[in-house]
């Protein structure tokens, strides 16, 4: 069993996506009218604080991809995921706050979920969640957005 959850507890734990590739579960959430649903990370985010964001999680052992899907969510929105759909893998590429190179494998998933259902459900990472239609995308955008958003677009869900 994965104890660290991804983040260092001593000098010579290795942490993902900087001591080896990480794998990444990304999403985009749509109400199934066309709309996306985005949150702004706040200033307590490892990265990127500020960036509007379609969510995602790291992939823990042992569980699978829709899992994890479902999982990240539900922790971030409160909303059940239905109507999974794969987009794409990419590759992601970026830095910490620190300069600190990361390389992770996003496998990115579109999500339908009610609009009634979902909120904030992590208000210490999230700072606001949003709807938005792909033609009106909020500003600043997260560096991997264009991946996820761009391959939601294409497949005509948002």
């Amino acid at each position: 069993m994965v104890t660290n959850k991804g983040f260092a507890n001593g000098p010579n734990d290795q942490q993902r996506g900087i001591d080896f590739i990480g794998v990444t579960c990304s999403f985009v959430c749509h109400d199934g009218k066309g709309r996306v649903l985005l949150h702004r990370r706040s200033k307590n985010c490892r990265d990127e604080q500020g960036r509007w964001d379609n969510g995602g999680g790291a992939h823990e052992f042992g569980t699978s991809v829709e899992d994890t899907i479902r999982r990240e969510i539900k922790e971030e929105y409160g909303a059940d995921a239905t109507n999974l759909q794969f987009l794409k893998v990419y590759d992601l590429h970026r830095k910490l706050n620190d300069g600190t190179p990361t390389h992770w494998v996003s496998v990115c998933f579109a999500a339908q979920v009610d609009p009634r259902q979902a909120k904030n459900n992590e208000p210490y990472k999230i700072d606001d969640i949003g709807w938005f239609s792909y033609d009106n995308l909020p500003h600043p955008m997260h560096s991997a957005a264009d991946h996820s958003l761009g391959a939601a677009h294409a497949a005509g869900i948002i």
